[in-house]
């Protein structure tokens, strides 16, 4: 009798902790659904303050209302054809680029000798940003830059002058590097150094520099490059060497150089 006493208290303990498992999961994946769309619009929020931050749009204590407002009113985020270096008409908002990124018709694979930035694929269409002043003329670019440092993918927004070279800001927003190392990427005196540098030489071919031991005064192609970190500033480089060549943004800004964004 004490066994079948004993394998009815087991029985029930397992019958319990399975329904209080049923439970949780099914709590857990209605918070998760009913999260969702807070998390996405949260989401949509940080990319806005960066976009405005490296633009310099961005205020200290800016409010989300007030982000939101300057975006819309400000930036144009615009589809690229990265292989015709064509803006398209297509909406962003119906764009998904994780699953461009991931899809083989909406790719590229890319091989060793054209992936300094080891990134392995690179989508075909990308979303740009053009920034406008109160006159709706052209102020500043907006690119996304990305590229394998040490230990992460590193991912930055770089703002350019209508020229489509000269560099008016940078911020690396997301990235796993070393604090105090490779994070040195986010110091605000190391990303000021790239503010007024051009990314291209005068025959439009990539230029910018991250040197080792400091660059030259006076370059207006390199910046110094990271203490004890010279592997997260090789992926800086690299990301840079591949995003302003022909598989990346080069094509595009040929055009830009050639006056393509004077009237649109």
């Amino acid at each position: 009798m004490a066994e079948s006493k004993n394998k009815d208290s087991t029985g029930r303990t397992l019958l319990v902790v399975l329904i209080l498992c049923l439970v949780c999961s099914v709590v857990v994946s209605g918070a998760a659904v009913g999260l969702k769309p807070r998390q996405e619009s949260q989401k949509a929020l940080d990319k806005q303050r960066n976009i405005l931050s490296v633009t310099g749009l961005l205020a200290p204590g800016m409010a989300d209302e007030t982000v939101q407002e300057t975006f819309d009113n400000q930036v144009t985020p615009r589809l690229l054809n990265l292989k015709t270096g064509k803006l398209l008409e297509q909406n962003p908002a119906t764009f998904n680029p994780v699953l461009a990124a991931r899809d083989p018709n909406q790719n590229t694979v890319l091989s060793g000798n054209q992936d300094p930035a080891g990134i392995r694929t690179r989508a075909n269409v990308v979303e740009i940003y053009l920034v406008r002043d109160s006159n709706k003329q052209l102020r500043e670019i907006v690119l996304p830059v990305y590229g394998t440092g040490l230990w992460s993918v590193m991912h930055a927004f770089v703002a350019l002058e209508p020229d489509g070279s000269t560099v008016k800001g940078i911020t690396y927003y997301d990235h796993g590097e070393t604090p105090g190392l490779g994070g040195e990427i986010e110091n605000p005196a190391w990303r000021a150094q790239w503010v007024g540098k051009k990314l291209l030489d005068d025959g439009g071919r990539p230029a910018m520099r991250i040197v080792k031991g400091g660059a030259r005064p006076g370059d207006e192609h390199a910046v110094d490059g990271l203490s004890g970190a010279t592997l997260t500033a090789n992926g800086v480089q690299h990301s840079f060497d591949f995003w302003l060549g022909d598989l990346g943004f080069g094509p595009f800004l040929k055009q830009v150089r050639e006056g393509a964004l004077n009237n649109g």
